[in-house]
């Protein structure tokens, strides 16, 4: 049996310039949690019409990304090609464009995707120039098979191959990496071009699954994250049917607060008034879309309950008082722990309503699995 080739050894990356891009978190829609490999040209157009019907562009929500599966082999000329599935890429953008919104696309640094398809291995430049030919907007980039053929701490050399690519293809496009939070990704992922790094492996549609990434893999990680530049803890799993509503208000509210992409992942098309809602809250969006963009740290826990704040551009602070046990619970936000003083006005921001005001802190009974978040400003 041949021995296997040795791993390629890239020197250090020289820093890849910002792209001016993702001055707040972007929001959008992914394929891959719902439809995975059963994406098509169909469906991306039928979810950019749902997103301008439903309330969602107006909401925020702007990227329409086609995840894996898309991808053919190459020509002779080693240019990308698109499968039956998507029959004119140029096309489809164009559709995109023409509501209003922007379109992404995915790729792996390996010779092949995650789903097994044509990587962009040794074609960095040639695939940045077809995404930006086809008029894409947005760049998922997945490590998959990039450690069969590269070696392991060549990975931020690797992707500032991808970012200067970019860069250079007259286009500007977000660039997304998807490293699964490995390799300390928040400490160099500016650095090679990105503009959010994913800080942990795949989420799950499950409250186990989405509470261990959102409460115990974001700590330590808010210094990394600012204007152009975010931590990802992955795509919402909002109204995918493996949480309950409760467990999905909790999902997007920790998501907002910790400053996270707000990538939809559910279909789109036919969306049940109480999801929708979820979705298109404008104040807890507001929150995560502030120009500030200070992540939300944790500020005080006792047990299984948990207070996270961020500071906001207008001189208020978001809170979530969240009860991850599995009974209601009582839980303070103390003016101490999140570092304010003075007399607040609190703002419910899911009742969308006022609770008057307090000088030193806030109780309230939250729900198993459950958040109260509350806006504390001056009065």
């Amino acid at each position: 049996m041949p021995a296997a080739a040795p791993k390629i050894s890239l020197p250090p990356a020289q820093p890849v310039p910002y792209n001016g891009l993702a001055k707040t978190p972007p929001m959008g829609w992914n394929s891959w949690n719902k439809f995975a490999n059963k994406v098509t040209d169909q469906l991306i157009r039928e979810t950019a019409d749902a997103m301008v019907r439903n309330g969602m562009k107006d909401a925020g929500y702007i990227y329409v990304n086609i995840d894996d599966t898309w991808e053919a082999g190459r020509d002779a000329q080693g240019n990308i090609q698109t499968n039956s599935r998507f029959p004119d890429m140029k096309a489809l953008a164009d559709y995109v464009h023409s509501k209003g919104l922007k379109i992404g696309i995915y790729s792996s640094p390996g010779p092949k995707t995650c789903g097994g398809y044509e990587g962009s291995f040794q074609h960095e430049e040639q695939d940045a120039r077809s995404y930006a030919a086809w008029g894409m907007d947005y760049l998922k980039y997945d490590w998959c098979s990039a450690t069969q053929v590269y070696d392991y701490h060549s990975m931020p050399a690797v992707y500032a191959k991808m970012g200067a690519a970019l860069q250079s293809s007259g286009r500007p496009i977000l660039y997304s990496l998807c490293q699964y939070g490995v390799l300390h990704g928040p400490q160099w992922g500016a650095s090679v071009g990105g503009n959010s790094w994913r800080t942990t492996g795949d989420i799950s549609d499950n409250w186990q699954s989405m509470s261990h990434i959102g409460f115990d893999l974001q700590l330590n990680l808010a210094q990394y994250a600012g204007p152009g530049h975010w931590n990802d803890p992955d795509m919402l799993e909002v109204g995918n049917g493996g949480m309950t509503t409760t467990e999905d208000i909790t999902h997007f509210s920790l998501w907002s607060l910790l400053a996270a992409p707000l990538l939809a992942g559910n279909d789109l098309r036919d969306v049940p008034p109480d999801l929708l809602a979820i979705l298109t809250n404008k104040e807890v969006i507001a929150v995560d879309q502030d120009p500030l963009g200070k992540q939300a740290t944790r500020v005080a826990q006792d047990g299984r309950l948990e207070v996270w704040a961020r500071p906001l551009a207008d001189g208020s602070h978001a809170v979530g008082l969240f009860n991850r046990g599995d009974a209601p619970a009582t839980v303070t936000a103390r003016w101490a722990d999140i570092g304010v003083t003075g007399d607040l006005k609190i703002r419910d921001l899911w009742a969308h309503d006022d609770r008057g005001h307090a000088t030193d802190h806030y109780s309230v009974e939250v729900p198993s699995h459950g958040v109260v978040l509350v806006k504390l400003q001056s009065r």
